[in-house]
């Protein structure tokens, strides 16, 4: 297995994505690593930290797309950057699993042109956790992808939500829930309203309602459902507990779980590979594990299993 690494994206790149191989590498068995970016640059980093270059294979490129820059316009005018080579050797069966913690829209619309989505997925759905208080985690999706969303895509969302939950995280019957305004049937808008009845009348997972904001941390279902736009403010909003009680130095399991570098990075799912979105800011500890969790997405068949239930 060989797994592409994007070194250009990220505010702090390419030092800490090349740092973030080193540690990526010590802690993989069997994967070849595959830097994609300046290889002068990533040379020079590894060799000033004693490390040695044959520990990867790289792939040289020119162009860089910056975080700011307009996803589409970038993708099509910049075929030698980062991000684009890296969804070229996916597609091409050259690398299995892709990881990047740059331009996150460069990333969805390089999923959608390239590896594309899977047959029958109607869009591709952007993952997060949400810390459970007892321990553990909750699926959140979409948090990001699509700000406006139909009834029928949240029911796939579900679907989705499912599968990983199921084949990643290795829950055996994950629970689902739709983030909503309130715990009764009628309570929400007018998508949660027009979604409800299409995931509780199903079948194709275990439906436990509605689950209202204060309840997010609660170990009520394994998979909450949400547009796009509810559930980028929820984990964004979720990001800042850990922030905050660093700030006031508390010290806190639970609010240490909000910790963004330890999860790594969100899959995209619903698209013909195994990608992973890492955070801009992301430091060295949190690319290993963006790395790390690209190649369990690969090697748990989820992507397979997605295609099986959307034929």
């Amino acid at each position: 297995m060989k797994i592409g690494l994007d070194i250009m994206g990220g505010d702090f790149a390419p030092e800490a994505a090349v740092l973030g191989a080193i540690l990526a590498h010590k802690a993989l068995s069997g994967p070849k690593l595959v830097l994609i970016g300046d290889k002068a640059i990533a040379t020079q980093i590894l060799q000033d930290n004693n490390y040695s270059p044959d520990n990867f294979e790289f792939v040289n490129t020119t162009e860089v797309i910056g975080m700011g820059e307009h996803p589409t316009k970038a993708i099509m005018q910049k075929p030698d950057s980062s991000i684009s080579v890296g969804f070229k050797l996916l597609k091409e069966g050259a690398i299995q699993a892709f990881s990047s913690a740059g331009n996150t829209g460069a990333m969805l619309v390089g999923s959608m042109f390239s590896i594309k989505a899977i047959p029958g997925v109607l869009r591709p759905a952007v993952t997060s956790v949400v810390p459970q208080v007892k321990g553990g985690v909750n699926l959140l999706l979409d948090v990001g992808a699509n700000a406006d969303c139909r009834p029928e895509m949240l029911l796939q969302f579900a679907i989705l939500g499912k599968l990983f939950s199921q084949h990643v995280y290795k829950i055996d019957n994950p629970r689902v829930g739709l983030v909503s305004i309130g715990e009764e049937d009628e309570k929400g808008n007018i998508l949660t309203l027009a979604a409800f009845p299409l995931l509780k009348e199903s079948g194709k997972f275990t439906f436990v309602g509605n689950i209202e904001g204060r309840c997010l941390f609660d170990d009520l279902a394994d998979v909450l459902i949400s547009d796009g736009f509810t559930g980028n403010i929820i984990i964004k909003l979720s990001e800042s507990f850990y922030e905050i009680a660093h700030k006031k130095g508390i010290k806190d399991d639970f609010f240490d779980a909000f910790n963004y570098e330890q999860y790594g990075g969100s899959p995209i799912l619903g698209v013909n590979g195994s990608v992973v979105v890492g955070h801009g800011i992301s430091n060295p500890e949190a690319i290993k594990n963006m790395v790390l969790l690209s190649k369990n997405i690969y090697e748990s068949g989820v992507i397979d299993k997605i295609t099986e239930a959307f034929q």
